[in-house]
């Protein structure tokens, strides 16, 4: 960390009842200055002096994404371990920490309303909306190709929508689960499974964003066209790791970065697309390596949205 200066300033930026509260928040995942200032009810430029000092200190990483920016703890070096180290001597009976845990409980619940209020206005011509800006005949050829052809025994479909991922990936599991928020979109997988004569493919109403233990233990998850409508996709994934079996696998389909700003304001996107350094920030600290990516630029030049597939594996794993 330094010297003997640089050590008492970074002690010093953690050393404030706000800024401490700001690092136990970040604890718990990603933030945006508009979360942080709500849960806080503090003004945002209030809000923002102190992230930048904690920024300043090493102590968070700031993530600029459009309009928005993000922040989370630093994830690695010395900065990284002391902000560790002090949010888990944070006592969570403290009146502050309560308060505030309960306000981002209720932030993370308001933004998955609004998404699931998205949603069920768009379950009918979701398929076709995917169509509009991603090359997804060949996205899906490649999620499939990444199995190499083998047939898993379970795979479950985080966040399944219209059930379309059960379909393309039927070949290549003996027993399917498709889990989502949306009552809509289920009632238009079903009816998709059903005419595709898919007997050993299911869905279920499950939260994604609290996901039940019990779901598991899957050999391979997909996430398809889900995280940017997280905060904190890094907190999914965690969570989205804890069903996996020993050695399993998670692919991931998202866009890589833009600044669409309309898609966060008209189709309840949270995050504009998600980097290479995310996404392997992410997986490093679920217990996951990145084993490939590859990019899919978009086939509509008015939009320019590229989209990534990532291959994912357990850490732990022997092969």
């Amino acid at each position: 960390m330094g010297g003997l200066n640089k050590l008492v300033g970074v002690l010093k930026a953690a050393g404030e009842s706000t800024r401490l509260r700001l690092l136990a928040l970040l604890a718990d995942g990603d933030h945006s200055v508009k979360d942080l200032t709500e849960i806080l009810d503090q003004s945002q430029p209030r809000v923002s002096r102190h992230l930048k000092l904690l920024a300043d200190a090493g102590l968070v990483e700031r993530h600029a994404e459009g309009a928005w920016a993000y922040y989370r703890l630093a994830p690695n070096g010395q900065g990284a371990d002391l902000a560790r180290w002090l949010t888990a001597r944070v006592d969570p009976a403290d009146p502050e920490r309560r308060r505030d845990k309960a306000r981002q409980a209720e932030a993370r619940a308001a933004q998955q309303a609004l998404a699931g209020d998205y949603f069920a206005k768009v379950a009918e011509s979701w398929d076709l909306l995917k169509t509009l800006h991603v090359p997804e005949a060949a996205v899906e050829a490649a999620i499939l190709a990444e199995l190499g052809g083998r047939s898993v025994d379970f795979l479950v479909d985080l966040g399944t929508g219209t059930g379309r991922m059960l379909e393309v990936l039927a070949p290549a599991y003996k027993h399917g689960i498709g889990i989502d928020s949306s009552r809509e979109m289920l009632a238009v997988a079903r009816s998709r499974l059903a005419a595709s004569g898919l007997t050993h493919a299911q869905v279920r109403l499950g939260d994604i964003g609290a996901l039940d233990p019990a779901i598991g233990p899957a050999d391979v998850i997909v996430i398809h066209q889900v995280l940017h409508y997280f905060d904190d996709p890094g907190r999914m994934l965690a969570q989205a790791r804890r069903l996996l079996k020993p050695g399993g696998e998670i692919l991931i389909v998202d866009f890589a970065p833009h600044d669409l700003e309309f898609l966060r304001s008209e189709h309840a996107h949270r995050r504009l697309g998600l980097s290479p350094k995310q996404m392997n920030g992410w997986a490093a600290l679920a217990g996951l390596d990145v084993l490939a990516m590859r990019e899919f630029p978009s086939d509509t030049k008015d939009r320019g949205l590229t989209v990534c597939l990532w291959h994912l594996g357990d850490r732990n794993r022997t092969d």
